[in-house]
Protein backbone atom coordinates (compact mmCIF):
# COMPACT_ATOMS: atom_id res chain seq x y z
CA UNK A 1 0.00 0.00 0.00
CA UNK A 2 1.47 3.15 -0.75
CA UNK A 3 2.09 6.35 1.41
CA UNK A 4 -0.66 8.91 1.26
CA UNK A 5 1.02 12.20 0.73
CA UNK A 6 1.46 14.75 3.45
CA UNK A 7 -0.72 17.89 2.58
CA UNK A 8 1.85 21.08 2.25
CA UNK A 9 1.60 23.67 4.86
CA UNK A 10 -0.28 26.72 3.61
CA UNK A 11 1.41 29.95 2.48
CA UNK A 12 0.74 31.90 5.53
CA UNK A 13 2.00 29.83 7.43
CA UNK A 14 5.53 29.02 5.74
CA UNK A 15 5.64 32.86 5.08
CA UNK A 16 7.35 33.93 8.22
CA UNK A 17 9.52 31.07 8.97
CA UNK A 18 10.98 31.59 6.04
CA UNK A 19 11.71 34.85 6.25
CA UNK A 20 13.29 33.95 10.02
CA UNK A 21 15.38 30.89 8.87
CA UNK A 22 16.74 33.02 6.13
CA UNK A 23 18.17 35.85 8.17
CA UNK A 24 19.67 33.08 10.72
CA UNK A 25 21.04 31.72 7.75
CA UNK A 26 22.70 34.74 6.62
CA UNK A 27 23.78 35.97 9.86
CA UNK A 28 25.42 32.80 11.01
CA UNK A 29 27.13 32.13 7.77
CA UNK A 30 28.50 35.83 7.76
CA UNK A 31 29.33 34.85 11.75
CA UNK A 32 31.15 31.66 10.64
CA UNK A 33 33.33 33.58 7.95
CA UNK A 34 34.32 36.58 10.08
CA UNK A 35 35.41 33.89 12.60
CA UNK A 36 37.27 31.91 10.65
CA UNK A 37 39.03 34.86 9.30
CA UNK A 38 39.19 36.42 12.18
CA UNK A 39 40.78 33.45 14.10
CA UNK A 40 43.38 32.72 11.48
CA UNK A 41 44.34 36.82 10.82
CA UNK A 42 44.88 37.81 14.69
CA UNK A 43 44.82 34.49 17.06
CA UNK A 44 46.12 31.44 15.08
CA UNK A 45 49.70 30.08 15.78
CA UNK A 46 50.26 29.40 11.72
CA UNK A 47 53.54 28.51 12.44
CA UNK A 48 55.23 30.44 9.34
CA UNK A 49 52.40 29.45 6.90
CA UNK A 50 51.26 31.26 4.24
CA UNK A 51 48.66 33.45 5.73
CA UNK A 52 46.28 33.67 2.15
CA UNK A 53 47.04 29.48 1.98
CA UNK A 54 45.45 29.06 4.82
CA UNK A 55 42.34 31.59 4.34
CA UNK A 56 42.02 30.08 0.89
CA UNK A 57 41.92 26.42 2.47
CA UNK A 58 39.80 27.06 5.30
CA UNK A 59 37.32 30.07 4.01
CA UNK A 60 37.16 29.06 0.10
CA UNK A 61 34.34 26.43 0.62
CA UNK A 62 32.19 28.80 2.29
CA UNK A 63 33.01 31.63 -0.57
CA UNK A 64 32.00 28.90 -3.15
CA UNK A 65 28.30 28.67 -1.62
CA UNK A 66 28.27 31.94 -0.85
CA UNK A 67 26.21 33.63 -4.00
CA UNK A 68 23.51 30.98 -3.37
CA UNK A 69 22.67 31.39 -0.04
CA UNK A 70 22.94 35.28 0.12
CA UNK A 71 20.64 34.96 -2.99
CA UNK A 72 18.33 32.69 -1.25
CA UNK A 73 18.66 29.47 -3.37
CA UNK A 74 17.10 26.35 -1.64
CA UNK A 75 20.19 24.32 -3.39
CA UNK A 76 22.60 26.71 -2.17
CA UNK A 77 21.47 26.27 1.38
CA UNK A 78 21.64 22.43 1.11
CA UNK A 79 25.36 22.43 0.20
CA UNK A 80 26.17 25.11 3.06
CA UNK A 81 24.61 21.78 5.12
CA UNK A 82 26.61 19.67 4.16
CA UNK A 83 29.73 22.29 4.00
CA UNK A 84 28.98 22.88 7.66
CA UNK A 85 29.99 19.56 8.89
CA UNK A 86 33.17 19.95 8.49
CA UNK A 87 33.83 22.95 10.16
CA UNK A 88 31.51 21.45 13.09
CA UNK A 89 34.23 18.42 13.06
CA UNK A 90 36.77 20.94 13.45
CA UNK A 91 35.31 23.01 15.90
CA UNK A 92 35.10 19.48 17.84
CA UNK A 93 38.40 18.64 17.58
CA UNK A 94 39.55 22.13 18.70
CA UNK A 95 37.36 21.61 21.83
CA UNK A 96 39.39 18.72 22.69
CA UNK A 97 42.76 21.07 22.48
CA UNK A 98 44.85 21.48 25.31
CA UNK A 99 45.15 25.24 24.40
CA UNK A 100 42.41 26.85 26.19
CA UNK A 101 42.07 30.10 23.92
CA UNK A 102 41.68 26.97 20.91
CA UNK A 103 39.14 25.60 23.33
CA UNK A 104 36.82 28.60 23.09
CA UNK A 105 37.46 29.02 19.40
CA UNK A 106 35.96 25.78 18.89
CA UNK A 107 33.27 26.14 21.45
CA UNK A 108 31.85 29.11 19.60
CA UNK A 109 32.53 27.35 15.92
CA UNK A 110 30.80 24.60 17.31
CA UNK A 111 27.75 26.48 18.46
CA UNK A 112 27.59 29.01 15.43
CA UNK A 113 27.99 25.90 13.25
CA UNK A 114 24.73 24.15 14.92
CA UNK A 115 22.86 26.88 14.78
CA UNK A 116 23.79 27.38 11.07
CA UNK A 117 22.77 23.64 10.39
CA UNK A 118 19.55 23.99 11.27
CA UNK A 119 18.68 27.04 10.02
CA UNK A 120 19.67 26.27 6.19
CA UNK A 121 18.34 23.34 6.57
CA UNK A 122 14.48 24.45 7.72
CA UNK A 123 15.36 26.97 5.01
CA UNK A 124 15.98 24.43 2.03
CA UNK A 125 12.67 22.10 3.42
CA UNK A 126 10.24 25.46 3.71
CA UNK A 127 11.54 26.77 0.83
CA UNK A 128 10.73 23.81 -1.35
CA UNK A 129 7.14 23.27 -0.09
CA UNK A 130 6.95 27.07 -0.52
CA UNK A 131 7.86 26.75 -4.34
CA UNK A 132 5.65 23.63 -4.32
CA UNK A 133 2.59 25.30 -2.95
CA UNK A 134 3.00 28.61 -4.98
CA UNK A 135 2.59 26.28 -8.00
CA UNK A 136 -0.27 24.96 -7.42
CA UNK A 137 0.48 21.47 -5.58
CA UNK A 138 -2.20 20.59 -2.94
Amino acid sequence: MAKRKKPLPPLEWLTPRLAVSRIVSLVFFAALLLLLIGWNVFFANLHGANIWLVLAIQVGPLLLVAPGVILGQPRAHAWACFLVNLYFIQGVLSCISVQPERVWFGAIEVVICFVLFCSALLYTRWRYQFLRKQAGEA
